[in-house]
């Protein structure tokens, strides 16, 4: 094979006049002419290439890519975990495949069971009283729970004095952006040296004005926040709500519900836990669940149950049923219910695993603590554990070598383990976040630990060998500044003389 020719960018490998397939002439009917204002000047500038030029090139830049179905996948706060094939039989039902979402509900009863039956088991879950399917990612969760808040204020008359969102300084990005976007003032709190939220600094930012809190737990350093009580109590009392963020619920999962702990609000990154394949920009979905009296704040449509056992979807043109049901909803936030393939995923995740679903949350912390205490002596730990579902280093222990958490990464792809996340969260130098997750074998952790081992002796015996790696990937080393200062973004076909 040549892999210099199926490296290359499909269009470099364009030939004039190279077809694959030839479409025959449209001839019934009358053609579909599309108005000049609208219409191209020019024709598209397509490739055109053979089909075994297509199939090859694509073929071979496949297997390029890193998944959890090629390798360890440790990136902290993403839970890439695997993903039990078995589950992507539910939504590829011949059954299911056809269906539209404007059809009539009388003749969509089956994929409707599935939205009520995974509205109810989220609930569980997530110990509130009812769940939204409507939002598409944990961030777009996130918008939608801090409109159900604003929603709720302003039911009360409050909307207008409470500006405020409180954020820890260690919480995840979108959390902050989410409370701008919704139109409120982000404040931060600080941290602990444990990395847990410092009460007292959140309690001086405590008042009238604030709308919300926001916080993940166990948090992003991996660390169990177990002042909730404590905090929800004085965020209750000054009339706030409580958010969580579930980005980290995999953790919890068969020991501790966020509606127990005093949260209102919370969101579920389905494509981290329940069984939809993480990263590369999608699918994902991101329910939004409430405790008892914010139900009626949600967005629409919703699905229900009605009393002779058949489901309705409830949507703006449904009055009737919205008043039956004493609903002031926020109207949509996404189009139809949300991403279908991803909750019949999550369901038969949750049907597939029955009571074993119990054992997620402790096997994650488990092979965190394991991974954590098998290199904490050659890595910073600047957080002593032990953690829950993560943890994060603070970078080599012998700084004296020069080699950054940058290098450590790079040089665990060489290794063949994708790298973990790096210089998150911004309370550490050289933060290097690692999460398991507890579907990795011990030989798989082993195997991990012995790679992070060999780094570091590398970096202390031949700290060249990490500085200029990786030196095996398909793009080797590259010079940083360059590509931030000049990157490449267009190609140059040069055969064809396009760019």
């Amino acid at each position: 094979m040549n892999s210099q020719l199926y490296s290359k960018l499909i269009f470099e490998l364009s030939r004039p006049g190279r077809k694959g397939h030839s479409l025959p002439k449209y001839t019934s009917g009358q053609a579909f002419r599309v108005s000049a204002r609208y219409a191209r000047e020019e024709a598209p500038s397509l490739p055109e290439t053979d089909e075994p030029t297509v199939v090859r090139h694509y073929t071979n830049s496949s297997t390029n890519n890193f998944g959890v179905d090629t390798g360890f996948y440790p990136l902290g706060s993403c839970t890439m975990k695997y993903n039990p094939k078995v589950n992507e039989a539910a939504p590829a039902d011949a059954g299911l495949g056809p269906l539209h979402p404007a059809q009539p509900a009388s003749t969509v009863q089956g994929a409707l069971e599935i939205y009520h039956r995974l509205q109810r088991a989220l609930s569980e879950i997530g110990g509130m009283s009812e769940f939204s399917l409507n939002p598409y990612a944990g961030a777009h969760g996130e918008l939608t729970g801090l409109m159900v808040i604003r929603s709720y204020h302003k039911s009360r008359g409050e909307g207008a004095m409470r500006r405020k969102v409180i954020v820890p300084d260690s919480a995840h990005g979108t959390n902050p952006a989410s409370a701008a976007i919704a139109g409120y003032d982000v404040v931060e709190c600080k941290s602990l040296a444990d990395g847990t939220v410092d009460v007292e600094d959140l309690r001086s930012k405590l008042g009238s004005d604030v709308a919300a809190v926001m916080m993940t737990n166990p948090n992003t350093v991996g660390m169990f926040e177990k002042n909730i009580p404590a905090i929800a109590d004085a965020v209750h009392s000054c009339g706030a709500l409580m958010y969580y963020d579930g980005a980290n619920l995999n953790a919890l999962l068969g020991v501790a519900r966020p509606g127990d702990m005093g949260f209102d609000v919370m969101h579920i990154n389905l494509h981290k836990t329940f069984s939809t394949p993480h990263g590369g920009g999608g699918p994902g979905a991101g329910p939004v669940g409430v405790r008892e009296g914010l139900e009626k704040y949600l967005p629409l449509p919703r699905v229900v149950r009605e009393a002779d056992g058949s489901y309705s979807v409830v949507d703006s043109d449904n009055e009737s049923l919205r008043e039956v049901l004493e609903l002031d909803p926020l109207g949509r936030v996404s189009s139809w219910l949300g991403n279908f393939a991803v909750y019949a995923k999550a369901l038969a995740y949750i049907l597939s695993m029955g009571k074993d679903i119990e054992q997620v949350g402790p096997l994650a912390c488990l092979n965190a603590n394991y991974v954590m205490n098998s290199l904490s002596d050659v890595y910073a730990l600047p957080i002593p554990g032990p953690c829950k579902h993560e943890f994060v280093f603070d970078g080599l222990k012998d700084k004296s070598t020069g080699c950054t958490t940058m290098n450590v990464a790079k040089r665990l792809l060489d290794m063949g383990f994708h790298a973990p996340t790096i210089y998150f969260p911004l309370l550490f130098h050289e933060s290097l976040m690692i999460e398991p997750t507890e579907t990795e074998s011990r030989e798989t952790l082993d195997a991990f630990i012995a790679a992070m081992r060999e780094i570091a002796r590398e970096a202390a015996e031949a700290p060249e060998t990490l500085k200029t790696a990786p030196h095996n990937t398909p793009v080797r080393h590259p010079d940083e500044n360059e590509a931030a200062l000049h990157p490449a973004l267009t190609y140059a076909a040069l055969t064809s003389g396009r760019s």
